[in-house]
This record gives C-alpha cells, structure tokens and sequence, in this order.
C-alpha cells in the first residue's frame, strides 16, 4: 500500500462538504417524505443519498488508511464521518418502517421530529463547510444542542401518545419504532455537532 507523507487536506475538507450536503438533501427529503402522497419515489431518492453517503465514507476511510499524515487527528475524522453516516442510516431506516410497516395517515409526531432533522442539518452543513477555516462554530453547535432538546420534548410527547388509547396494540409497535429511529437520526446530529465542537477546540 502506497503511504502518503503530505495528505492533500483540501480532498479530506472538500469530502466532508459532500457528506454533510448529501445528509442535508436526504433530510429535506424526509420531510416531503412525511407529507407527501408519493412515498415509494421519495423513498427510493433517500435510499440513493443513503448509498452516496456510504461511498463517501469509504472513501474518506481509503484515504485515511493511505496516509501518514492527516489534517486532523485521524479518530477525529473517522468520528465525524461515521456519526454523520449514522444520521442518514436511521432516517433511512425510518422511511423503511413505514413502507415495511404499512403504514397509514403519518402522526403530527413524527412530521414534527422530521422538521427537527430538516432544521439540524443544514446547520451541520454550515458547520462542515467553514471546518477548514471555522468561523462562527459556536452558535451553529448551540442552535443543533437546543434543537436536540425540542427533539427530546417531541419524542416524549410521541411515546405518551401511543397509550392514549387511541392506537391498537399493532400501531403503537409500528410507531414506537419509527418514533426511536427519529428520535435516533436526531440525537446523532447533536453527535456530529459534538465532534465538529472537539475538533474545534483542539486545532483552534
């Protein structure tokens, strides 16, 4: 295997940049996902960002195990690109539940928890985009933690709900999976954001 001394770290930056903004169009996607009547289509353009994503952290990880030298502390990268893979692979997977599942009419809970995502990620985006160069870091990281919280608000209220009575017993496991998978997808942006903040910190 070819070693390289001095990493072209533009490369490591510009894949970030990608990562970040194919997350950001599966996010947005979600959201039509959750209100549109074409479920099937949308799923199936969130599964292709799901696929480019995983190509751009292999990608990322090639060039970390060819290089000697990295921009950043190598665990800092693979950190940053796998917990941004994980966002995308429970919005996915949440999109996949509802299709496998069946299901009807999409609860206020969950258009909300979507809106919640659409609202992190393109705030990530910002983030991975000035990481060469941060600029204006802090109240990126702010807004994400306090959209993690109303995160946490709309998924205690989604749980409550599914035992108002108002749900068969075949529902409430439906939704309780689609719920945690969200709720997932959100508390793994706070992650990413939490990596960006470290790396911030360290090469600041």
């Amino acid at each position: 295997m070819r070693l390289s001394l001095v990493p072209k770290e533009h490369d490591y930056f510009r894949l970030f940049s990608e990562l970040a903004a194919n997350l950001d169009a599966a996010a947005q996607l979600l959201v039509r996902f959750m209100t549109d009547g074409d479920r099937k289509n949308i799923a199936a353009a969130i599964l292709e960002h799901e696929h480019v994503g995983d190509k751009i952290v292999h990608d990322v990880i090639r060039r970390l195990n060819k290089s000697f030298i990295t921009p950043i502390d190598r665990e800092d990268i693979y950190d940053l690109v796998s917990t941004t893979d994980e966002v995308l692979d429970n919005i996915e997977a949440a999109v996949d539940m509802v299709l496998l599942y069946r299901v009807g009419e999409i609860t206020p809970q969950a258009k909300r928890q979507a809106e919640v995502i659409a609202k992190a990620t393109p705030l990530l985006r910002e983030c991975m985009d000035n990481l060469e160069k941060p600029k204006d870091m802090d109240a990126r990281i702010i807004a994400i933690n306090s959209l993690e919280n109303d995160g946490d608000r709309i998924h205690r209220d989604a749980m409550a709900s599914l035992f108002d009575g108002g749900m068969s017993c075949t529902d409430i496991i439906k939704w309780k999976d689609i719920y945690e998978n969200l709720e997932a997808a959100i508390d793994e942006c706070e992650h990413v954001a939490n990596v960006i903040e470290s790396i911030v910190l360290k090469h600041n």
